[in-house]
């Protein structure tokens, strides 16, 4: 995607906006840093697809499971550092939504409306949908832990998710640590079958995907120095992002939970979405659905839990304590794709329906949050 280099500017716009004073704003700061981040974080994408074809595809493979999602992470990892915990835990809702709903449903519509009907592996999509099913439950399980818990001491606050529960804590990190285990299973089941399984990896730049046509651009130290400079500069441009949120909410009457859960889960992958809808269009739905169905697995699988092991060197544990209307929603999400995806076929309309669902549900969180008076983000109620 040769259109990244041009966003590039934003980078060096984000650093002038942060360190000199006269040109300090916040609201530009975080504009810039959310168009910064994008070819950033498609050039750390590239860079590890490089790597992955000259270390083969079982290291390739390796290497895609555990950067897929490099730059969601780092901007995680520094909100958790600035003790945004509620943004993070939303920036997960998002990413998964974003992925299951928003790409795959752009994918399908814009596919189906060049293609036709289109057709892809059922039974790879059928993994990937039970999977993310697993995953909602194992989310799904510490919420209803808490609620019934606030239920039996007579505290339930459904609006407040910041809570202090030693049980919850331990909770969270067994089921971290489960979670976590079914996503390296799932990478051994898919590393030893014979056609292109979950951990195969995805290329920002890779015109077709065809093993003939898929060849190294760049060597081996190009791409490790490409993918450093990315990850430190999506380091700082995080850091910039995460101290512009309070201050880009409150000027634009938005909230930081409504941020955290449509905006910040597509910056990290911008890029790797646009390719999911291009092969889409290109009728290589096998590939355009791993992209949706695999991103979000390995948010739900492998992000999530590993960032509630990263918190605990932060003083605070992340829990996998989420809001009713979250969990309510990635159920449904998951649901809705299983669906779809279960008879092997898409067309437009089912693209639209997922748009639908989408749009249904981010107006559900903005509006959620702004009718209760005085609240910035959920989970944080006025005293």
């Amino acid at each position: 995607m040769k259109w990244l280099r041009f966003l590039l500017v934003f980078v060096a716009a984000s650093f002038a906006l942060e360190f000199i004073p006269g040109l300090r704003n916040d609201l530009l700061l975080f504009a810039s840093c959310c168009l910064g981040l994008v070819p950033l974080a498609g050039y750390l994408g590239q860079a590890t697809e490089e790597l992955s074809i000259h270390t083969g595809p079982r290291v390739g493979g390796l290497l895609n499971a555990t950067l897929g999602n490099a730059a969601e992470l780092i901007i995680s990892i520094v909100a958790l550092r600035a003790g945004q915990y509620e943004l993070v835990k939303a920036s997960i809702a998002g990413s998964i939504l974003g992925n299951l709903l928003l790409i795959l449903g752009f994918s399908l519509l814009l596919g189906g409306l060049r293609h036709g009907i289109q057709r892809f592996d059922r039974q790879q999509a059928g993994v990937s949908a039970s999977m993310m099913t697993l995953a909602v439950i194992g989310l799904l399980i510490p919420t209803l832990f808490e609620v019934m818990r606030e239920v039996q001491l007579g505290q339930l606050d459904i609006f407040n998710t910041a809570v202090e529960d030693p049980a919850l804590n331990r909770l969270s990190l067994g089921v971290a640590g489960v979670l976590m285990l079914l996503y390296v299973l799932s990478l051994i089941f898919s590393f030893r079958q014979p056609e292109r399984g979950l951990g195969t990896p995805v290329g920002v730049d890779d015109p077709g995907f065809d093993e003939e046509a898929h060849k190294a651009k760049w060597s081996v130290p190009v791409a490790v120095g490409v993918l450093a400079i990315s990850t430190l500069a999506i380091v700082f441009l995080s850091e910039f992002l995460v101290g512009a949120v309070e201050p880009t909410t409150e000027a634009l009457g938005l909230n930081a939970f409504f941020v955290g859960i449509i905006v910040i889960p597509l910056v990290g992958n911008v890029a790797e979405h646009i390719v999911g809808v291009q092969m889409a269009l290109k009728n290589k739905m096998d590939l355009s659905m791993t992209i949706s169905l695999g991103s979000s697995m390995q948010v739900a699988l492998f992000v999530a839990p590993l960032l509630v092991f990263i918190s605990l060197l932060f003083g605070r544990e992340l829990t996998l304590f989420f809001s009713l209307l979250e969990i309510a929603a990635l159920g449904l999400a998951v649901l809705i794709a299983t669906l779809i995806s279960v008879d092997g076929e898409s067309n437009w309309l089912e693209g639209a329906q997922l748009l639908a669902v989408y749009v249904i549900v981010a107006l559900g969180f903005y509006y959620l949050v702004a009718g209760i008076p005085g609240v910035a983000a959920l989970g944080q109620l006025p005293a």
